[in-house]
This record gives C-alpha cells, structure tokens and sequence, in this order.
C-alpha cells in the first residue's frame, strides 16, 4: 500500500488552534449511511446502555524546559521518556550541545550524556531541592502544544482530559479533550460504563510516514498498561451483547495490543503495533477519534477501520469541520477492517 492511499488536502485554516468552549460544544461526527452531524454533547444518544467506554487516562507532561548553555546562549529541552534517570529529550539548538555539558535550567541542572539523530539528546536531569524530579519538571516546565498549533489555548489544562491520572505523555490523547464531568455522569447514568487504559503519547505520533510503501514504515514504540480491571469490564460487555468503545486511537493500540494472542489479558510493557489496512479488530467494536492529519499512522488506523473513510473525511470538510488535536470528534459505531 503506497502512503499516497492515505493523502488528501488538509487547509490550514481548517485545523484548529484553540478547543471549543465549552468541550462537550465541539462537533460530533456519527458515520455511517447517512452521516449524522451533531454536537459532541449529545453522543449519549449515540451509545446504549451495555457499552463500555475505554479512556487512557495519560497525562501530559510539563515537559518544555528552557534555560542557557553554558555560554549563556538559549537552550530548550522537550523531556519525552525517562529511562531510569536518563531522559530522552529533543533540544533546540541541538548542534551547539556537545556531550559532558551542562545546561542551566533554573531550578533544574540537565548534563548531556548523548547527542543522536535529528535534534535528540539523552540528558541526566539534576536538581538542588528537596521535591523529586517529576514534581520540579511540574513546577517549571509547560505543557507542550503539537507543532501545527501556533496558539493553543491559555489554560494548558485545556490540554489535558478530566480523566487524566498518571503523568508521563508528550502530547494529549486528544479524542478524550471533549469530555466534561457532566457528561461522564450522564452516560453513566444510562448505563454506559467506563474503564480505562494506560498508554504515553510520544511526539512521534505527529510524525508523517516519509516512506513511500507503509509496509516500510518503522513504527514507533509507546508504553502502554492494560489493567485486569479493564479485561473484566470488557469481558462482561461482551456477555451483555454490549459494545467496546475505545476513545481514541491511544486506547485502540494498548487494547489491541493487549490482544495479541487473540484474548484480551492484562498486559503492560512497550507496543509498536502499526493498524493497516486487513488488520481484524479483536477488542474494539466503536471508536470515538478526532480528525487526523494526512500520511500519519493514524491516519492508516482510520482507514482499516473505517472503509469509505474518503467520503466521511470529505464530508467533514465540506461542512466546516475543525481537524487535529483541538478539533472536532467522530464516532465510528462499528469498526470493521477494510481488506487492502
């Protein structure tokens, strides 16, 4: 399958640079023989009572940090993993960094300890106070809008869903941005139940594939955890008749991923699963996503499990609908591969 499969025309002013206010009043796509266009408040109406939605309850971190070089010119580091202290970060300007520096960053020390490919470094993050290091990066860092957003909101909360737990993304499981508390406990009151997943975002997910055949595409690694909790909701929602919606393409993957036998089983560790085009679902029979950007590997996601993804995309562009991570929302109630 060629990449040029999952390309089309994506105007710049058609990606939003700020969310809808408040969230449940972002669009609401439903596919299907009509479309139905809505609001996304009113997806109760689009559920029943039996299924169970799966959020990942990722938080994003606070992981912009800008201080001096040793010469007192600028630097910027973007934490993106901690590997037992040593974390992999891109730096801004990458090619004035040499290994063995140190970089001032206020309350934060960081010594370079590797310089790799485009822009990423491995740093040794040091600091003088008393609180641990995730609890300074908290404090001093800001949140980090992906790289097509040129305003973003002013409250970085906005960047962060009701349900976010466990700190540790470089960007948003965006599909869950359109929920407030109100509307978790409308659907719970008639009868759709929640359970959650674990899986950290990495800045790679912006990335379009440059390969020419997907097949090629080296896809990256995510840390993901599927609770025994959560393989029990979904084993009763399936004894109900009722469905798994997964909210978002970050649940998608850490479900499926916790499926790769063939049987959902709690499960944690790192996944490169890339969905394509002939892909069978085990877990997920709906999915709530966002509109994704061209040549991206959610893109090629949507589009093994949506046939006719072309039509819907084209539709939600003709009729005003906000693309990308503060844009509007789509529910596939039934997701189903398409056959390359």
């Amino acid at each position: 399958m060629r990449i040029e499969d999952f390309d089309f025309d994506l105007p710049a002013d058609t990606i939003a640079q700020v969310p809808a206010e408040p969230r449940d009043a972002s669009g609401l796509l439903v596919t299907g023989d009509p479309v139905i266009d809505t609001t996304f408040g009113k997806l109760p109406d689009y559920l029943r009572a039996g299924d169970l939605l799966v959020v990942n309850t990722t938080r994003v971190r606070a992981a912009r940090l800008t201080g001096a070089r040793p010469t007192g010119g600028a630097v910027e580091l973007l934490l993106l993993r901690d590997h037992g202290g040593e974390w992999e970060a891109l730096a801004r300007p990458a090619r004035k960094l040499q290994v063995g520096m140190i970089l001032d960053l206020g309350e934060l020390s960081a010594e370079v300890v590797a310089i790799s490919r485009e822009g990423e470094v491995r740093v040794r993050l040091i600091t003088t106070g008393s609180e641990a290091i995730e609890e300074t990066i908290a404090r001093v860092g800001t949140v980090p809008y992906p790289p097509y957003v040129s305003t973003g909101p002013a409250d970085p909360e906005r960047y962060q869903t009701v349900y976010a737990t466990a700190t540790g993304s470089a960007a948003a499981p965006t599909a869950g941005l359109h929920f407030t508390p109100e509307l978790l406990a409308d659907l719970a009151d008639r009868g759709i139940r929640r359970a959650e997943v674990l899986l950290d975002i990495g800045l790679d997910t912006f990335r379009p594939i440059t390969a020419s055949m997907i097949e090629d595409h080296e896809m990256h690694r995510e840390r993901y955890r599927v609770p025994a909790s959560t393989v029990a909701a979904v084993e009763e929602t399936r004894a109900r008749g009722g469905r798994v919606v997964a909210v978002g393409t970050t649940t998608v993957r850490a479900l499926e991923s916790a499926a790769v036998t063939g049987k959902l089983v709690a499960d944690e560790g790192s996944t490169e699963l890339f969905i394509t085009p002939g892909y069978q679902p085990r877990v997920v029979d709906a999915l709530l996503t966002n509109f994704h950007m061209p040549r991206s590997s959610l893109m090629v996601m949507i589009a093994a499990l949506l046939p006719g993804w072309r039509r819907v995309y084209e539709h939600a562009l003709k009729g005003g609908y906000r693309f990308l991570s503060f844009g509007d929302a789509m529910l596939i109630p039934d997701v189903h591969s398409e056959t390359p």
